[in-house]
């Protein structure tokens, strides 16, 4: 099977040993692994890695910065807004290294989030996504009909939805705005996820690890090869053959990408 993983990161802490892990993701039959940067320094780190292996392909972008703060326990000492606007001059510079601008979005989990800063910084990276005509991959959390608001009122049309878990109604509304739904490897016990397959048109579904997160597997570290485990699901819940889904799917990440 052909196999695309458009949403990992590959500069995280737990992949040591990358060598190996990229191995494996080609024995799988993994063509093409995205991986996302979320700051300054992982923007870097990505661009490396993708200069460094032939299937991976670099996507830049800024995280939500207070919610990257709370979940890595750093603090960004500096001007915000110089801060952002600096790495989206550094984001365009190596625009023909990329292939998407990610991991964008909004993340309304804590009530201490700073929900105006957030917005603007997501909306300036929609901004430079159109400029440069490059998809955006983007993360929503307790913040997903905000982001379908953002997406609709900048007119975005190369949208891929990380993750998503809004209402029914919202997944709709995307599936009509002809965005796509990156499903991540976790959908094999994820009942919400089953049922988003269900709904979404297989022309807009793409699959994704999240690696090192989200992982299948008990107790397991996720990593790319086990995508597999993703286009398996899909294809049980679409009544089709696992082989047919997964060309499909890489359709639709050509369509989109390339």
């Amino acid at each position: 099977m052909i196999l695309i993983d458009v949403h990992a990161h590959l500069h995280w802490k737990d992949f040591k040993d990358l060598d190996e892990v990229i191995e494996r993701a080609k024995d799988a039959g993994v063509k093409a692994i995205i991986t996302a940067g979320v700051d300054v320094e992982s923007n870097r780190q990505s661009l490396e890695i993708a200069k460094k292996y032939d299937i991976v392909k670099a996507a830049l972008g800024l995280y939500p910065m207070d919610a990257l703060s709370r979940e890595t326990s750093t603090e960004l000492n500096t001007d915000i807004n110089n801060y952002v606007d600096e790495e989206l001059k550094f984001i365009e510079t190596n625009k023909k290294d990329i292939i998407a601008i990610s991991e964008i979005g909004l993340d309304f989990v804590s009530n201490k989030t700073d929900m105006k800063l957030q917005m603007e910084t997501f909306v300036k990276q929609l901004k430079l996504a159109k400029k440069l005509n490059l998809p955006v991959i983007v993360h929503s959390r307790k913040a997903e009909a905000d982001v379908i608001n953002l997406l609709e009122n900048e007119k975005m049309k190369k949208v891929v939805l990380h993750c998503f878990c809004g209402k029914r109604r919202l997944v709709k509304k995307a599936i009509e705005c002809g965005w796509y739904f990156s499903i991540p490897t976790n959908v094999v016990k994820s009942q919400q996820f089953q049922e988003m397959v269900e709904t979404i048109p297989l022309q807009q579904i793409l699959t994704e690890t999240d690696s090192p997160f989200l992982s299948p597997y008990p107790g397991m570290r996720n990593e790319p090869a086990f995508v597999a485990e993703a286009v398996k699901k899909i294809a049980n819940i679409k009544k089709i053959e696992q082989e047919e889904a997964a060309n499909i799917i890489f359709s639709n990440y050509q369509r989109l990408f390339l």
